[in-house]
């Protein structure tokens, strides 16, 4: 991934989320993008920690880029984001797909924050369009609206890259669970079909990775012809009825993710916490029974 059009891309994965991050590269200079960044937070103490961020800053001020784009591919809610970390350390500029209003939406009454949260997706930068375009230096990339997962679920695309998210899992694990509010599986197999249309050269970069079963090490990087020959969920040959009837059945199995309350009222803020308290003190809210149902 050396020639003058294609980027550079190195990734970081923070095992207890079993997440991947990614530097973005411009082939021709030293401007970069980081995709999915994790703040390191220890749920049974509250301790939030930049390990993990200060690793991708160490590789960055070794390189000697410069970051121009702090993106996500959608609202997570199995880490936390460390964007305004990186983001005082960088002034780059954070950006997320347009549908992150509809989840403001949603999970703003779900968690009643206060009329000081802004459910117009004002905490980013850029709200990004299907199709928006992304530069990167001389790197010209775009936006892919890929619902389904979440409303908000962008696929950004630099030359022949995309990094999908949730999208889509490594072939032998699948995709992404619809149950979340605002999710959807026949959204989500369209979704799809927007990444299998790409040219099945095109390398598709993972968010997570879980080991599928009878696989002993962790996997981010596959292809869109491998996704469509293989995929487990969605392969070619599987139609959209057989796709909601497998994933809303698989979905109904399925726990909540263990970090899903404090991310995503953090997320859905650009990383940043809620507003301190008058004691001074910020809290992160645990809404009893809020998915029950």
């Amino acid at each position: 991934m050396n020639d003058q059009n294609q980027p550079i891309v190195t990734a970081f994965f923070h095992e207890p989320t079993f997440t991947y991050s990614y530097v973005v590269q411009d082939p021709a200079n030293k401007h970069c993008a980081i995709i999915d960044s994790v703040l390191d937070f220890d749920y049974s103490s509250g301790e939030t920690d930049t390990h993990s961020a200060d690793e991708i800053l160490a590789f960055i001020e070794d390189q000697k880029l410069s970051v121009e784009w702090i993106l996500e591919t959608h609202v997570h809610a199995d880490h936390l984001s460390a964007a305004p970390y990186l983001q005082q350390k960088t002034a780059a500029k954070t950006g997320i797909g347009a549908g992150i209003k509809q989840v403001q939406d949603v999970f703003g009454k779900a968690f009643n924050a206060g009329k000081e949260f802004a459910r117009d997706g004002s905490q980013f930068d850029q709200l990004f369009e299907d199709q928006d375009e992304i530069r990167i230096g001389q790197l010209i990339g775009r936006a892919l609206h890929t619902p389904g997962h979440t409303p908000a679920c962008m696929t950004y695309v630099f030359s022949n890259d995309a990094f999908v998210g949730d999208t889509l899992f490594m072939p032998d694990y699948g995709t992404a669970r619809c149950d979340f509010p605002g999710g959807d599986a026949s959204t989500l197999y369209q979704s799809v079909q927007k990444l299998f249309a790409l040219p099945d050269s095109t390398r598709l970069y993972m968010c997570h990775d879980y080991k599928a079963p009878g696989r002993t090490d962790y996997a981010f990087e596959t292809t869109v012809a491998e996704e469509k020959a293989h995929n487990i969920h969605i392969k070619q040959g599987i139609n959209q009825d057989e796709f909601i009837r497998m994933r809303s059945e698989r979905d109904a199995t399925l726990g909540m993710p263990r970090l899903i309350l404090p991310a995503v009222q953090v997320n859905m803020r650009a990383g940043h916490m809620p507003k301190a308290e008058d004691n001074g003190q910020v809290y992160l809210k645990i809404p009893v029974n809020l998915f029950s149902s």
